[in-house]
C-alpha cells in the first residue's frame, strides 16, 4: 500500500517548503493544500485539529503539527 499524506501551507512558510522538500527525499507521495489561495481550506483545517499553524500534514489518519521528521516516520512505521 503507498502512502499519500495532505500537507497544508501558506504561500510564506518556510517550514511548509521543509515540510515538502522531506517529504519528496523520503519519497512520499503528498497532496499540497495551500490555505493562502484557499481560506476555506485553512476554516476547515482548524475546525478539524483546533490548530492554526502551517505545516500540518496528515498521514495515514495521523496529524503532524510543524515541521517534525520524527513524527512523520512514526506515522509511516504506524
Amino acid at each position: 500500500m503507498t502512502v499519500t499524506a495532505m500537507v497544508y501551507v501558506s504561500s510564506t512558510c518556510p517550514y511548509c517548503t521543509m515540510m515538502t522538500n522531506y517529504l519528496d527525499e523520503i519519497h512520499v507521495p503528498y497532496e499540497t493544500i495551500n490555505i493562502s489561495t484557499d481560506p476555506a481550506a485553512g476554516q476547515r483545517l482548524v475546525e478539524t485539529t483546533g490548530q492554526m499553524g502551517v505545516p500540518q500534514t496528515k498521514i495515514d489518519g495521523k496529524w503532524i503539527v510543524g515541521f517534525d521528521p520524527a513524527s512523520v516516520h512514526a506515522a509511516l512505521e504506524a
